[in-house]
């Protein structure tokens, strides 16, 4: 904006490098430039500025699509002035020569201008398209479709202004529209988690699955283990039983053949000693037991004989003497 200081009849503006200032006097040109500073008479004067630098406007165009489905549009576009005298020769820029500000909204104009024309190429091209080819799109082929319109619109290149830049925020339809096309969307990706969530069920379960298996063969074989070790133990304690009973039997054998030698000996020699005993007569075998007796007379501590035992004792002897004589004389 111009800064305008007023010193009696006369003032002198000051402007910005950004603003181009035209002075007219009596209709005609007398200065344009950017960032003038002058004196003028404020009674003889009429002063515009334009704004040189790159300005920036917002787009919104609600339309149907061919299928007359609701689609908005949003962006921004920007313009600057390309030939400032001539657009202030179409657009009132015209300032306060006291104040220094724009008398008018000639910025609001030019906006508007572009938005109409921008606005009418959008609806051209939504109703062209069908909403899904428009979504499956996306902004970008409208982008250089407005883009191009602007660039050669002559209700702007007529009073000096071009555009610099269009940009294409969003390109949507209705909320309930959008819900509609998502929904087979969420569908299909629903559809693909549940299957997703089942192949992993059943992953899981193939696993458990396997796993029990598993288990089921190792106790199994631990049960066939275990069974094949009863059996052999049932085997070695039968073995070990037999070999026992078999050495029992064996010791059992020799013993009983050791007593049947032992006693066989003894028996054979006591029917010797008998057969012996037999042939003597009782006068010699009533000594030898006298010789027996006498021979243990240190472990016996008394002896009773009785008149019926000596009397028998000597009777046999007597009976026994003569033989005893003879055999004497004999030798």
């Amino acid at each position: 904006m111009a800064t305008i200081r007023n010193i009696g009849l006369i003032a002198q503006l000051r402007s910005e490098a950004s603003s181009h200032i035209i002075r007219y006097r009596n209709g005609r040109v007398r200065q344009s430039g950017r960032g003038l500073v002058f004196w003028f008479q404020p009674e003889t004067a009429s002063i515009s500025e334009v704004p040189m630098d790159d300005r920036e406007m917002t787009v919104f165009v609600r339309g149907r699509s061919r299928d007359f489905q609701t689609v908005a549009v949003q962006g921004t576009i920007g313009w600057h002035v390309v030939d400032p005298e001539l657009l202030a020769s179409r657009v009132d820029f015209s300032i306060g020569l006291v104040t220094g500000k724009l008398q008018g909204e000639p910025i609001e104009r030019i906006e508007g201008r572009i938005n109409g024309i921008a606005g009418q190429a959008v609806l051209q091209y939504l109703g062209a398209n069908p909403v899904g080819a428009l979504l499956d799109a996306g902004p970008e082929p409208l982008r250089m479709t407005l883009e191009a319109v602007l660039a050669t619109a002559t209700a702007l290149a007529e009073i000096g202004v071009a555009p610099v830049s269009v940009r294409l925020t969003n390109l949507a339809p209705t909320s309930e529209l959008e819900r509609a096309l998502q929904t087979p969307t969420f569908e299909a990706l629903q559809q693909k988690a549940d299957e997703a969530t089942f192949s992993r069920r059943a992953l899981a379960v193939e696993k458990e699955r396997a796993i029990a298996e598993n288990e089921l063969a190792t106790k199994t074989e631990l049960a066939r283990r275990e069974t094949q070790l009863i059996a052999q133990e049932a085997d070695n304690a039968r073995n070990r039983a037999a070999g026992v009973a078999d050495a029992q039997a064996l010791e059992a054998a020799a013993e009983a053949e050791r007593i049947r030698l032992v006693e066989g000996a003894k028996a054979e020699a006591e029917q010797r000693r008998v057969a012996i005993y037999r042939d003597l007569p009782p006068a010699v075998l009533f000594g030898l037991a006298a010789r027996e007796l006498a021979g243990k007379l240190e472990t016996i501590e008394h002896v009773n004989v009785t008149p019926d035992l000596l009397a028998a004792a000597l009777g046999e002897f007597r009976r026994s003497a003569p033989p005893m004589a003879a055999a004497v004389s004999a030798r």
